[in-house]
C-alpha cells in the first residue's frame, strides 16, 4: 500500500482501547505532520496514544514529515486545526492512498480534494471483517465509554450491521 497519512484523533482513540496495533497490522508506515505529533506526544503526554505513538516511532512504523505547500497548508488552517489541516494538505501532496480523520468537517474537507479517507470506526470494522478482532460490538463500547469516544447512534448500529452483528 501507499502512503497512508494520519490525523490525530484515529491515533489516540484506537491506543485508548488497546488497538493502534492494528494500524501496524493493515500498513507498512503511516505519516503524521509535526502538529499531530505534538498533539498525541507532546501536549498529549499524560493522555493515551502519547506512549504508543513515540514507541511506533522509534520501531519506524510512524514518520513525522512536513506538509511543504504552505498556501494550501494556510487555507486548511481557516477551516480546521493544525492537525488536520496539516494532515490533509500532506496527504495531497504525498498523493496519499488513505488520510485518517474521524472529525466530520475534516472528512468534508478530504472529500472535496478526493482523498480516500477511513477513521477509529473505519479501522474497527476492517478488523472485524478480517478476523482481527472478535467482536465490533465489544471494541465500539470500549470505544465509547473508556475511550472516550462520540459515535451517532445511527452509525453505531450501522457499523455493527455492516459485519453482522
Amino acid at each position: 500500500m501507499g502512503i497512508v497519512v494520519s490525523d490525530s484523533s484515529t491515533l489516540i482513540h484506537l491506543a485508548a482501547i488497546g488497538r493502534l496495533d492494528l494500524l501496524r497490522t493493515f500498513f507498512d508506515r503511516i505519516v503524521i505532520p509535526p502538529a499531530v505529533w505534538e498533539e498525541v506526544v507532546v501536549e498529549g503526554r499524560e493522555r493515551a496514544g502519547a506512549v504508543e505513538v513515540e514507541q511506533a516511532r522509534r520501531a519506524g512504523w510512524i514518520e513525522i514529515q512536513m506538509a511543504t505547500n504552505l498556501p494550501l497548508l494556510r487555507l486548511l488552517e481557516h477551516e480546521l486545526d493544525a492537525g488536520e489541516a496539516q494532515a490533509i494538505a500532506l496527504a495531497i501532496e504525498q498523493s496519499a492512498t488513505l488520510i485518517l480523520l474521524d472529525e466530520s468537517e475534516a472528512r468534508q474537507i478530504a472529500a472535496l480534494y478526493n482523498l480516500s479517507k477511513t477513521g477509529t470506526i473505519g479501522i474497527l470494522v476492517r478488523a472485524r471483517r478480517e478476523g482481527k478482532i472478535e467482536s465490533l460490538r465489544a471494541e465500539l463500547d470500549r470505544l465509547r465509554g473508556p475511550g472516550g469516544f462520540w459515535i451517532e447512534e445511527s452509525l453505531y448500529h450501522q457499523a455493527l450491521q455492516s459485519v453482522g452483528e
